[in-house]
């Protein structure tokens, strides 16, 4: 593997009410696009979390490599300040680090360009698709230049074309990144995580553990019509059968 960015060494997470998760062993590439996948309450967000340091660890540590500081995360809901514009909310992570207020909103507008939004500069949330919405948020965690991305089923509201294309601008504002930043995406949808990830981590329903790390053949951003190569159908369906095992039921060995 690469240079790691973030990993989790013998993680686990006390949780009330259940079983604790872990122990979770996870490293992140520099630079990689990673796709965790696993059944409800497998642990994926909380394993975004554990990344971003927003979630304390019971045991185990978080190890960052040197130098890796910013880290852009994108919710499930845009999470956009209802009354501030685009280019307002865009420019605040950076206003918030000391950068001037013009500086800010000049990043803030060509990151807004970057997702396509470069008309909708002074609109407020409220006169925003959900996909619009989304892409603003999307660029308020880029222009930071984060090391790390995570993004938390940021296109799960969405219709399927949408989503789509989002995963296409994702892919293009990632490949023109210097340097690309790491991004770690959590998805239900198997062909989503194939498509979008160069990796796909599949985690254990019961423990949050990885139990599955499977390649995807080529590299993002994917050509024409990919979803109908072969490669990607036998990879979403190692992909299936994988998460399949990691929801059966753990037969009791108890004597």
């Amino acid at each position: 593997m690469a240079e790691f960015i973030a990993a989790l060494r013998g993680v686990t997470v006390d949780l009330a009410g259940r079983a604790p998760l872990g122990p979770i062993d996870l490293t992140v590439a520099r630079g990689e696009i990673l796709a965790l996948v696993g059944a409800s309450g497998a642990g994926k967000s909380t394993t975004l979390r554990l990344l971003a340091g927003l979630q304390t660890a019971s045991a185990g540590e978080l190890t960052r490599a040197a130098g890796v500081g910013r880290t852009g995360f994108v919710f499930q809901s845009p999470t956009l300040t209802p009354w501030a514009d685009a280019l307002s909310n865009v420019a605040l992570p950076l206003e918030l680090a000391g950068v001037s207020r013009s500086q800010a909103r000049d990043r803030a507008a060509a990151a807004l360009a970057a997702v396509g939004l470069s008309d909708r500069l002074n609109a407020p949330p409220s006169q925003l698709s959900g996909g619009m919405a989304m892409r603003a948020a999307l660029a308020r965690a880029l222009v930071t230049a984060p090391d790390l991305l995570l993004l938390d089923e940021p296109f799960a509201a969405l219709d399927s074309v949408t989503r789509r294309r989002l995963i296409e601008d994702l892919h293009a504002l990632w490949a023109t990144a210097a340097p690309r930043p790491a991004v770690v995406f959590v998805t239900h949808d198997v062909e989503e995580a194939v498509y979008l990830a160069q990796r796909v981590v599949v985690l254990d329903a019961a423990s949050g553990r990885p139990v599955a790390d499977l390649p995807t053949p080529g590299a993002p951003p994917r050509p024409d019509r990919w979803r109908a190569d072969p490669a990607f159908r036998q990879t979403v369906e190692a992909v299936v059968d994988a998460l399949e095992a990691a929801m059966a039921p753990q037969a009791d060995t108890a004597a």
